[in-house]
């Protein structure tokens, strides 16, 4: 009897010991990266499902990735086991959407967007300047280093996790701002989640508000039409377009470090965008000169399919990825701060889209896109601007002259406007 109680006690321990999870649980990032496909569909089949995302054009890479990051804030707060993603294969994406938008930017497309691109530059400098005020003042009024407020200001949320991580170094370690690094995440985290979800409903609202029609046109600048059950690729194509991307790539991974010598501390993912434009008006601009048109012309169109796909793809796996990979215990330390300045941030993000943005836009139907593309460029990046702007054009039809300038706007210039900014104030 002894024997055998003793086999049961050890019987229990060992199966505690088995059920019992570690304090970090690390997820490589092949595992990672599959995990992040199935999020996609399940945010997919929940899109399709329930009208609420539907009506609101909420992205399904935000419906999944955001599904997992409460599953796992759960987990913490029940188990206290963090989930660690290996995300490294998200910055990658990244890279590769940014040089995808490069590539599709010639010096006609630049001349297209017109005064359309500037008048948004300009809205978006002087939103630029707003988030910092806003947010240095909010610092200050919780007796804080009022430079520790543009972490919750442009530099997350205009700029984004690579601006965070690129700037948060600086703050640390020259102005001796500890916690920058987490205010600039939590911040971001805030952000981006407001942005996926704000973009949709505010396109909504104007549409239903001033009797806008959409264009319904299926010729999607970005992503797939959901009517569509097959798309045509060319096998050579795909290989075209996955080499012009890595020169794009390699381009920016040359043109970065003299952006950082140069004193501009700009992502990675700026120069992949210019080394895209760079290859688009040079090599791109030689292959259709009128001696090789042919030849180049067939290449060219050959390539472009594959090139839209291979972006679509690496948007929607980036938010996924970017949104499971949230940490929301990292708010605690600094919750009150960061939610009382995000609050007034994205009230400011709504009330400057509704009320200046789409009036000195047009107030048209691609007035409305844009618009809803804002709240990505204001709160959270360009793949949330453009995934906002495909979820509406999805569903109501394309709008491409606001496919033109978003990117542009705030794939490039804005990040350049806003290091001079950060700098200025710092």
């Amino acid at each position: 009897m002894a024997c055998h109680a003793q086999s049961q006690a050890l019987f229990c321990d060992l199966l505690c010991h088995a059920v019992t999870l570690p304090e970090t649980l690390h997820i490589p990032a092949f595992q990672s990266f599959t995990l992040a496909i199935l999020l996609f569909f399940a945010g997919q089949k929940i899109a399709e499902h329930w009208s609420v995302v539907r009506r609101y054009s909420i992205p399904e890479p935000v419906v999944g990735g955001f599904l997992c990051a409460c599953v796992v804030g759960l987990m913490y707060l029940t188990l206290g086991t963090k989930v660690e993603f290996d995300l490294n294969v998200r910055d990658t994406l990244l890279l590769y959407f940014f040089a995808a938008i490069g590539l599709r930017s010639d010096l006609a497309t630049l001349r297209e967007g017109g005064k359309p691109l500037l008048i948004l530059l300009v809205l978006a400098t002087v939103f630029i300047a707003l988030q910092n005020m806003l947010g240095m003042g909010v610092a200050q009024w919780f007796g804080l280093d009022a430079r520790a407020g543009l972490m919750t200001g442009s530099i997350s949320l205009t700029g984004g996790v690579g601006t965070t991580l690129a700037w948060g170094p600086v703050f640390v370690e020259k102005l001796g701002i500890s916690n920058a690094v987490e205010l600039g995440m939590a911040s971001n985290m805030v952000g981006m989640i407001a942005a996926c979800t704000i973009g949709g409903p505010i396109a909504s609202y104007l549409l239903r508000r001033h009797g806008i029609a959409g264009s319904n046109s299926r010729a999607l600048d970005v992503g797939v039409a959901v009517q569509r059950t097959a798309v045509t690729l060319d096998y050579y194509g795909v290989l075209r377009a996955w080499l012009w991307l890595n020169m794009a790539l390699m381009i920016g991974g040359v043109i970065t470090p003299l952006f950082h010598e140069a004193g501009l501390q700009l992502p990675m993912f700026v120069g992949c965008l210019l080394g895209g434009i760079i290859l688009r008006n040079t090599l791109g601009q030689w292959m259709l000169s009128r001696k090789r048109r042919k030849l180049g012309q067939f290449h060219w169109n050959s390539m472009r399919q594959g090139l839209l796909m291979i972006s679509d793809i690496c948007l929607g796996m980036f938010l996924t990825m970017a949104l499971m990979g949230l940490q929301l215990w990292a708010l605690q330390g600094v919750m009150g701060f960061v939610m009382t300045v995000l609050v007034l941030q994205i009230l400011m993000t709504i009330g400057f889209a509704l009320f200046v943005v789409f009036r000195c836009m047009g107030k048209d139907y691609e007035a409305a896109v844009i618009t809803a593309g804002f709240g990505g460029i204001a709160l959270g990046s360009t793949a949330t601007a453009v995934a906002n702007m495909t979820a509406v054009a999805r569903s109501h039809g394309a709008a491409h002259r606001a496919f033109i300038v978003v990117p542009l706007v705030c794939g490039f210039f804005v990040d350049i406007v806003n290091a001079v900014i950060i700098q200025a104030l710092i």
